[in-house]
């Protein structure tokens, strides 16, 4: 949740307020940005009741007490989409993304299977296995009992991989967001994010060719970076020979803000995406923004829990699976 001000007074406080009876009480506080906004995280509802909320900065340094009009959160909008995995079976608007053992894509020893992905208990989780359809007679024949990948041997994996292409589960600007519990270890990383539909164009600038929107990804606990960040990839050529996309984003510093043990609890991981820019939120509050790369086109989602080349070092053997990403839900606002 967001509240601006004017005139924007950067470090000024601001109060959360939630109304109980006919009172307003203080649930939560934060200091204004240059833009004059202050981010809180707010539950949407309290004991299966939907709230009224209104933000309050209070008189000081020469600026008079300001308080908002109460906002009910059904009045935050419906979403076009969602997804909430009750049951025991994915929907009918998801489906694997059953790419195979592939090099270009760093995954020559690993791929997607449905093996990897089970609904329970209210929730999607993915997950790395071993393949047990590895090594196949070819082989054995062939002598290649285990994948090689920069000198070193390793086990075939299987990964949770679901998307909504193909389903019409798309957008065109709006918001998305998953609320999601990601693995502990590294070896793997936990995804959400978007990829476009239909490109216009199979080259050129983000608003014809679309643009992998990497809402968030994350690398395991102990990683030297954080293990957190928010990319966005875009391609203004044909990805020949010597040519590559143009990566915008980074590690997220000092994740250790939102909670130091991420793998321990659910965390809300948004996007706002706009004609000029992307907004990524962890929790409500503001991560990163830019408007560099900004996708043209009607974009689907993605979760996923992979083990890439580049990862494996870190994965070690049998003892450390299965490591497992939990989706609560998924949803997304066209506007």
């Amino acid at each position: 949740m967001t509240g601006v001000f004017a005139p924007a007074r950067k470090g000024r406080a601001v109060k959360l307020q939630r109304k109980a009876g006919a009172r307003w009480v203080t649930v939560a506080q934060a200091k204004q940005n240059g833009r004059g906004e202050a981010q809180f995280t707010a539950p949407y509802k309290l004991k299966g009741r939907l709230l009224t909320y209104r933000v309050l900065a209070p008189a000081g340094g020469g600026l008079d007490k300001i308080a908002s009009n109460g906002v009910r959160t059904d009045q935050w909008g419906q979403a076009d989409w969602t997804d909430e995995f009750g049951g025991h079976a994915l929907g009918a608007d998801w489906n694997h993304r059953l790419q195979g053992y592939s090099a270009v894509s760093l995954r020559r020893c690993s791929k997607a299977s449905p093996r990897a992905v089970q609904v329970t208990d209210g929730a999607v989780h993915l997950s790395v296995l071993n393949d047990p359809a590895r090594p196949t007679l070819e082989d054995e024949l062939n002598g290649t009992r285990k994948c090689r990948y920069a000198g070193r041997s390793y086990e075939w994996r299987l990964n949770g991989h679901i998307g909504t292409q193909d389903a019409e589960k798309d957008f065109l600007y709006g918001f998305a967001a998953a609320r999601v519990k990601v693995q502990p270890l590294r070896g793997q990383h936990a995804s959400f994010w978007l990829q476009p539909t239909a490109p216009a164009a199979p080259e050129g600038s983000a608003k014809q060719t679309g643009a992998e929107i990497d809402v968030i990804e994350w690398f395991g606990k102990n990683h030297p970076n954080g293990g957190l960040s928010s990319f966005i990839w875009h391609y203004p050529d044909d990805g020949g020979p010597g040519k590559t996309g143009v990566k915008i984003g980074g590690f997220i510093k000092n994740p250790g803000r939102f909670g130091g043990k991420w793998h321990q609890r659910y965390h809300v991981f948004s996007v706002e995406w706009t004609p000029k820019r992307y907004i990524f939120r962890i929790d409500g509050k503001e991560t990163y923004r830019t408007g560099k790369g900004v996708s043209g086109q009607r974009q689907f989602l993605i979760l996923s829990l992979l083990s890439s080349d580049y990862e494996l070092q870190y994965l070690g053997g049998e003892d450390r699976l299965r490591q497992t990403m939990a989706v609560d839900w998924v949803r997304y606002w066209e506007r």
